[in-house]
């Protein structure tokens, strides 16, 4: 006995969406097994003997996407490309870090300095004046 496509979803959608996210741990990923599983179904549902129930026969297609899913080159590729960026965030969030600590550092020795020191190297680094006009300006040579 064939059922409609929506009865179907309707009845076990949730449920096989949910064994798919168990195996791929990504629901984007899962919900395009799922709409596979279905499609797939719907096309060849006269090969449907009825040997098993709907479910179980829904159930098992699902783990069968789900394992093809993980072996193919498709997922293999992803992981290696979220591992890549997994790195390069971490890498972007240490040099930051590392960066921060080397300005606290910086700052922290510039106000050590005598006031005069200290107005030549902001007049210099932050104003950006030459030289010669930090000496004008500072009065001295």
């Amino acid at each position: 006995m064939q059922q409609h496509l929506k009865e179907i979803i309707d009845q076990y959608g949730d449920y096989l969406l949910r064994i798919a996210y168990t195996y791929v741990r990504d629901e984007r990923i899962a919900q395009e097994i799922l709409q596979d599983v279905l499609f797939s179904y719907y096309r060849k549902q006269s090969q449907f003997r009825g040997d098993a129930s709907l479910k179980t026969y829904l159930t098992k297609m699902t783990i069968n996407r789900s394992y093809d899913y993980l072996r193919s080159w498709k997922n293999k590729r992803e992981l290696v490309l979220e591992k890549i960026f997994i790195k390069e965030r971490t890498k972007s969030i240490e040099k930051s870090v590392i960066e921060e600590e080397e300005k606290t550092e910086i700052t922290s020795a510039v106000f050590t300095l005598k006031v005069k020191l200290r107005e030549a190297i902001f007049l210099y680094y932050y104003a950006e004046h030459t030289t010669k006009k930090i000496s004008e300006i500072l009065g001295v040579p």
